[in-house]
């Protein structure tokens, strides 16, 4: 998404620094070429604080965006020790209180501190959803009205191009059985076990097949739920994958299985490409980019019989591509980037 957002402005001509601790992301491959990338030569956010000073002192931009939580708080620090003028805008991407639900109190309390104590000092916070604006207002203990929402760039002009791309996979040629698709990190958040439970049930009635892409430290879990539930023959992983579009296209359904969020990006790709989407009710953006259930069933978190009967319901009655591509306009990439430089002043 930062990606994204960094082409749209391009795009308006914006002189532009990515300023990273790390440079091994596959994502920086599209990074435009007039961007400058700015390594700080360090592997932790926090360790990176002096530099990042430094850049500041010296650069002096004139606004900094921080990408995450972590990146807010050091930029918050960094620009205190370079004593200078810049804007501070931090961007949220997910329902911190849903990430920390399962974590005790102490441990919330650390994590809470130095957000309540730094956040204040920002100039502007922009979330990627209603529900992250008013989860991050209670944690921070700030005005409402000092969070601005605007949308994920995730409709790119290229996506319908990448979505256009043969066929990745042998399951998802013409007449084949329908495929539906999950994505995302292997990790507890997305509860991929949830689906693949779900997707035995379907499994039991209808002739169909799961695929989940991504990659994480939960592969040997999930395959081994498909075993124990006899789907070897019908569930794949098959990991990261540089172009998902290809498979999300041509999938007939997408479920998000996901225990929180901040904005489901893949959920809102799914609906730009016209492809049919189940989703859980999970704090937060689903239930707002679903208008409430209009786009697409909401499910319970972790209920797999009420994921199983929405997928056969969808499957046997799917929402119409046009009516699908409409929900989600607000979140094309100029739009987004358009926005985020009106608060970015």
């Amino acid at each position: 998404m930062l990606i994204n957002l960094i082409r749209g402005f391009a795009a308006f001509d914006q002189t532009i620094d990515l300023v990273v601790t790390r440079t091994d992301s596959p994502h920086l491959a599209r990074l435009p070429s007039q961007v400058n990338l700015i390594p700080l030569s360090t592997q932790h956010t926090f360790s990176a604080i002096p530099a990042l000073a430094r850049y500041l002192y010296k650069n002096r931009p004139t606004v900094m965006l921080a990408a995450k939580d972590r990146a807010g708080r050091v930029a918050v620090l960094a620009r205190a020790i370079a004593q200078t003028n810049t804007r501070l805008v931090l961007r949220l991407g997910t329902n911190l209180s849903a990430a920390m639900a399962m974590r005790t109190a102490p441990e919330r309390w650390l994590r809470y501190a130095p957000i309540r104590l730094l956040y204040p000092q920002l100039d502007l916070i922009i979330a990627v959803s209603e529900g992250v604006a008013t989860d991050t207002a209670q944690i921070a203990r700030i005005p409402r009205e000092r969070i601005r929402v605007i949308r994920n760039p995730v409709i790119t002009p290229e996506l319908n191009s990448l979505a256009m791309e043969p066929a990745p996979h042998s399951w998802l040629e013409q007449n084949q059985p329908p495929v539906i698709l999950g994505m995302g990190r292997l990790q507890r958040q997305k509860d991929f076990s949830t689906l693949i439970r779900a997707f035995a049930q379907v499994r039991a009635t209808h002739d169909c097949r799961l695929i989940i892409l991504g990659e994480g430290g939960g592969r040997a879990q999930l395959t081994e739920l498909i075993t124990e539930l006899n789907l070897n023959a019908d569930v794949i992983l098959p990991g990261f994958q540089a172009n998902p579009y290809a498979w999300l296209a041509r999938a007939k359904l997408f479920v998000l299985s996901s225990a929180w969020e901040g904005s489901p990006n893949v959920l809102t790709e799914a609906l730009a490409l016209g492809v049919p989407v189940v989703a859980t009710d999970c704090p937060s953006g689903p239930a707002e980019i679903l208008n409430n259930g209009q786009y697409g069933t909401l499910v319970s978190i972790g209920d797999a019989a009420a994921m199983a009967q929405a997928m056969i319901a969808t499957l046997n009655q799917p929402l119409s591509p046009l009516l699908l591509r409409q929900a989600v306009i607000e979140y094309t990439q100029e739009y987004s980037a358009a926005q985020y430089l009106q608060a970015l002043e």
